[in-house]
């Protein structure tokens, strides 16, 4: 598979978890330990879709710092990402380990507003490229 297409599914996906989270902002229905993991795992996805844009093979990872990190070393512009830090203990391998809730609370209107822009902003550059190319300057 092509890095941009592999980029394109992957954005799909995180876009469909997106669609999700819309549908769960009630936090009266949708407890935040399950709008979080959906929240990080649309915000992992779009990372990896970015990664793959760069013809990146991405590592097997749920840490987004490690992702936003990979993204830097291609002088990729992540600062407004880093937030999303906030995600990783919501990550799958934290969904059968006990988490403290109350010290996890999330802002869903927030949170939604920043995986929109993510994705916006990696849909914007799997879109500015040509098909079966990536970008290819390799990191520092």
């Amino acid at each position: 598979m092509s890095d941009l297409k592999q980029a394109r599914m992957l954005l799909l996906v995180a876009q469909r978890d997106l669609r999700a989270l819309r549908g769960m902002i009630d936090a009266s229905v949708f407890a935040d330990e399950v709008f979080g993991f959906h929240a990080q795992q649309s915000a992992e996805k779009a990372l990896k879709a970015w990664l793959a844009t760069l013809g990146d093979v991405y590592p097997q990872t749920h840490d987004l710092g490690v992702l936003l990190q990979r993204l830097e070393n291609y002088e990729c512009e992540v600062t407004e990402f880093w937030e999303l830090l906030e995600l990783n203990p919501f990550a799958v391998q934290m969904r059968y380990d006990l988490i403290e809730t109350d010290d996890l609370k999330v802002n869903r209107d927030d949170l939604l507003k920043r995986i929109e822009l993510l994705e916006n902003t990696v849909k914007s550059v799997i879109d500015s490229q040509p098909e079966n190319s990536s970008i290819l300057s390799k990191p520092t």
